[in-house]
């Protein structure tokens, strides 16, 4: 195991791995959360009812729990041993799906209706009309809700080190576990988390601004 300034650079690069699941996970959860949000404002009650299950129980149970059935329970059933990369990517991207449903849902709320009827005067398909029109403006509104989710999946995937995944969380734990000292390790995945966090916020706060001028 590393020692010293070595210990910082291992744990550092723990850093892209962390990044790796919160970016692949938010990718994905904003595509299934945007599909999950029409289907909650579908005429559709089949479609709203699933969509309401859905995000019910992703958002009732603990992160933590929805990793463990999918790494520990799900290949008991299937047979197969889900990677621990995999099953973070799984676990994460259904998760935040669940949450940017609700934001993606809120935005599209907060559109003036005004846009929906003059849409549906000029004869506008149902898809082009959400996907040229309303989701436009409605990403303007949900963007700093987008980053606050952004920021919390990436603090919650400190979870995968439960299950050996090699991120910030799970090498600082191996650094500190040799050298029988936890304040240092800790601090330096605290201090990279942080880091990235202020990054992103910074970098939210200048697209918000871009857009307004838009």
């Amino acid at each position: 195991m590393p020692e010293g300034f070595d210990s910082f650079v291992y744990i550092s690069g723990g850093l892209l791995v962390t990044l790796e699941y919160t970016l692949v996970s938010v990718g994905i959860g904003l595509i299934l959360g945007g599909l999950l949000a029409l289907c909650k404002i579908s005429h559709i009650g089949l479609l709203r009812k699933t969509a309401h299950v859905y995000t019910s129980i992703f958002r009732g149970t603990p992160v933590l729990v929805q990793l463990s059935l999918v790494y520990f329970a799900l290949p008991g059933l299937t047979g197969y041993k889900i990677p621990v990369f995999l099953a973070g990517i799984i676990t994460f991207s259904l998760n935040s799906g669940a949450y940017v449903c609700e934001i993606i849902r809120g935005g599209i709320g907060s559109v003036d209706k005004g846009q929906f009827e003059a849409a549906q005067a000029f004869g506008v398909p149902y898809w082009p009309m959400m996907t040229n029109i309303i989701f436009p403006q409605a990403f303007r509104n949900i963007l700093p809700s987008i980053v606050n989710e952004v920021v919390n999946l990436l603090k919650e995937t400190a979870i995968i080190s439960v299950v050996g995944g090699a991120d910030l969380m799970r090498r600082a734990q191996m650094v500190a576990a040799e050298e029988y000292s936890y304040f240092a390790p800790l601090l330096i995945a605290a201090g990279w988390y942080y880091v990235t966090v202020v990054i992103l916020s910074a970098f939210a706060h200048k697209l918000e601004k871009r857009l307004k001028v838009a």
